[in-house]
C-alpha cells in the first residue's frame, strides 16, 4: 500500500506486513549474504527499503509497470547506490528481466499484489469510484487497453463474464445489461457516472448494507484491463524456477482470486509425485520443488490495520525452494 508523500509525489510506500516480509525473506540469505532479492512490485520502494536495510550485503532488483512508482522508488532507494537495479517491466516478464540484468544468486522474491493507495486516491488514474475521473485503470499508462474500452466496447455477455469472473459479482448480468442500455445513449467516460449506473442496477435491499455497490465491478474492470491474474499465473512458475535452493518467494494478496491462485501454485509445486494413490511405486518422476512455509496466510495485526485500514485484507503466503532431489 502507498500514500502520497509530503512532497506531493504520487507514491510514498507504506509497506503492508513489512516486518513479516523481512522476517520470512531475509533468513533465506544466510547461505549467501550477498545474494539477490527481487521485488516484483517495487511500488514506492517501502518493502525494498526494509529488505535492503535488514540485509546489508544483498542487492535488489525492483520491477514495476508504473513509471510513477519507479520514480518514487528511485528516490527512496538512492542511498543504497548500486545495490539497486530498477526495471520498468511487468512481472510476467520476470525470467527475461533476470536474464537481461544477469541476476544469478536469487535468494528472495516478493510480490505485493493489487492496486496501491495512490492509484485509488488519484482521480486522474481512474481506479476509484468515489471521485470523478477518466475510466482508465491502467497501471502502465503506455498500455493501450483502458477501462473505457472494456465498458464501452465489450459485448453485454463478455462484460457480464468479466464482472462475474474477476469481481465475483452475483448481479453481473443485471449490471452488464444496465451498462449496455446506458451506453447506447452516450459512452461512459467518467468513474462516478459508471458507479451510479452500477449502484442503480443492484437491488435496493442489497445496496443498503456492506461496501460500495460498485466495488466488485471496479475490481473486475481493473483486473481485466491489467490482466492481473494472467500475469500472476505466468510469473509464479518463473519465480520458483529462478530461486536457488533455500531461497524463498513471498506473495501478499488482497482478495480471494489472487490468494487462491497463489495457494494452488504453491501446493502444486510442493506436491511431488502425482501418481494414483494405488500405485506401489512412483512412475511419474515428479518431485517437489517447494516447501510451503505458511500453511495459513499471515495477516496484519490490529495495530497495523488501525494505522492503515486498507491493509485489513492482506494475506501473506511464503514458500521455500527445495533441492530437486528432495522429496516433500
Amino acid at each position: 500500500m502507498a500514500t502520497p508523500d509530503e512532497e506531493g509525489t504520487a507514491f510514498h510506500h507504506v509497506p503492508v506486513l513489512a516486518a513479516e516480509v523481512v522476517r520470512e525473506l531475509v533468513p533465506a540469505l544466510e547461505a549467501a549474504p550477498e545474494g539477490t532479492l527481487v521485488d516484483c512490485t517495487v511500488g514506492g520502494g517501502g518493502h525494498a527499503e526494509a529488505l535492503l536495510a535488514a540485509a546489508p550485503g544483498a542487492s535488489l532488483i525492483g520491477l514495476d509497470r508504473d513509471p510513477e512508482a519507479l520514480a518514487a522508488a528511485r528516490r527512496r532507494l538512492a542511498r543504497f547506490g548500486d545495490r539497486v537495479i530498477l526495471v520498468h517491466r511487468r512481472f510476467g516478464d520476470l525470467a527475461a528481466v533476470l536474464a537481461e540484468v544477469g541476476a544469478g544468486d536469487v535468494r528472495g522474491i516478493l510480490y505485493d499484489l493489487g492496486v496501491s493507495s495512490p492509484h485509488l486516491d488519484q482521480p486522474a488514474r481512474g481506479f476509484g469510484f468515489r471521485s470523478g475521473g477518466p475510466l482508465d485503470m491502467r497501471m502502465d499508462p503506455a498500455q493501450a487497453l483502458t477501462a473505457a474500452d472494456v465498458v464501452n466496447g465489450y459485448s453485454e455477455a463478455a462484460l457480464a463474464s468479466v464482472l462475474s469472473r474477476w469481481g465475483e459479482e452475483r448481479f453481473a448480468r443485471r449490471i452488464a445489461a444496465a451498462i449496455a442500455r446506458r451506453r447506447t445513449q452516450r459512452p461512459f467516460a467518467d468513474t462516478t457516472d459508471l458507479a451510479e449506473v452500477v449502484k442503480d442496477a443492484i437491488p435496493a435491499a442489497t445496496r443498503r448494507t456492506g461496501p460500495h455497490p460498485a466495488r466488485r465491478t471496479f475490481q473486475a474492470l481493473r483486473i481485466e484491463v491489467n490482466d492481473e491474474l494472467g500475469e500472476l499465473e505466468a510469473t509464479l512458475p518463473q519465480a520458483i524456477e529462478a530461486l536457488r535452493p533455500g531461497g524463498r518467494v513471498a506473495v501478499i494478496s488482497y482478495h480471494s482470486l489472487e490468494d487462491r491462485l497463489v495457494k494452488r501454485t504453491f501446493a502444486d509445486a510442493a506436491a511431488g509425485c502425482r501418481c494414483p494413490r494405488d500405485l506401489p511405486v512412483c512412475v511419474c518422476g515428479a518431485r517437489a520443488s517447494l516447501r510451503v512455509v505458511t500453511r495459513k496466510p499471515l495477516r496484519p495485526g490490529a495495530e497495523e490495520i488501525e494505522a492503515n485500514p486498507r491493509a485489513s485484507s492482506a494475506m501473506l503466503r511464503v514458500a521455500e525452494r527445495l533441492e530437486l532431489a528432495e522429496v516433500s
